[in-house]
């Protein structure tokens, strides 16, 4: 009888190419850094009303963050300086308003462009009356450059009448949600704080980070850093809130305590009372998706009208 032998299976051979192995990789690393954000928060000192000091500061400041070459994606994706960083919080608005054709708009679009990486902050911005008289209205408007030239913004919509700001500027009319490489902000100033319903993620339109520019005294800080845990807790959200340091011309001091606080309400970035620091932090887009999937309070939350 003739037998026939059995064969031997054997294991499929597998060729593994170095060049694809590294594409691999990294497409994969591209694809986590995309997924996560980077954020620098700015904390330092401004000149008193004098813009081209200050635009002169923060130039010198922000160059190790070049992107190279120029027009690349750079060293962070959105870089938050503080509220009127080219003057200081000044009532002064008739002397130091711009117009958005003027030097720190053309200056903030230049500076996203080579950094390659988003800039945000507010500067007094004065808009011309349509109805033919003179004088116009002066808002504290929170800017938004991005590196592909493209631009918003954002007008405070809460005036800190403590201090006069309701005799000189407008009241924003609009909330105002950008979207920017798989995120949604919400910008606000400073004062903006203290209302948290303006703030209030919605259903319809939820938001994943919560910014806030501030020129926040010192004598106010323990409430400057409870607010912004409670806006992260109630929202859900990452809260990033940039404050100055140092004394203004008015002798009012500020010892910054920016911070930056994770949805679960941790502070995952924090800076010394008085720290002149600029600090990149990067915020997870999964552990912000992984919180909201296993717990919903959002969903639960009553729905509303906001009327402005």
């Amino acid at each position: 009888m003739y037998l026939q032998k059995k064969r031997k299976l054997q294991k499929p051979r597998v060729y593994f190419c170095a060049r694809s192995v590294e594409l691999c990789v990294s497409v994969a690393i591209k694809f986590l850094c995309m997924s996560n954000l980077r954020v620098t928060v700015c904390q330092q000192p401004l000149f008193w009303e004098d813009r081209s000091a200050n635009l002169k500061f923060w130039e010198e400041k922000l160059r190790p963050l070049k992107a190279v070459p120029a027009g690349r994606r750079g060293q962070t994706d959105l870089i938050v300086l503080p509220e009127m960083f080219t003057t200081g919080f000044t009532m002064n608005v008739r002397e130091l308003a711009e117009t958005m054709d003027g030097p720190t708009v053309a200056w903030l679009r230049n500076q996203s462009e080579e950094l390659g990486a988003s800039i945000t902050g507010s500067i007094i911005i004065r808009e011309e009356c349509t109805t033919g008289g003179s004088g116009g209205k002066f808002f504290n408007r929170m800017l938004w450059a991005n590196p592909d030239r493209s631009f918003t913004w954002y007008d405070k919509r809460h005036r800190f009448s403590f201090a006069d700001e309701h005799k000189f500027f407008t009241a924003g009319k609009k909330r105002n949600i950008i979207e920017k490489d798989g995120w949604k902000f919400m910008p606000q100033v400073c004062y903006d704080l203290r209302f948290p319903v303006f703030s209030r993620n919605l259903k319809s339109d939820r938001y994943d980070v919560l910014v806030y520019v501030a020129n926040w005294p010192a004598a106010r800080s323990s409430a400057w850093r409870s607010l912004l845990v409670g806006r992260a807790h109630e929202n859900q959200c990452y809260v990033v809130g940039v404050n100055r340091v140092g004394t203004d011309g008015k002798g009012i001091e500020y010892d910054g305590s920016s911070l930056i606080v994770s949805p679960k309400g941790e502070i995952i970035c924090s800076f010394k009372e008085g720290e002149e620091a600029i600090e990149t932090v990067v915020l997870s887009r999964m552990e912000l998706d992984d919180f909201r999937a296993k717990f919903r309070p959002l969903d639960d939350a009553d729905e509303f009208e906001l009327k402005l």
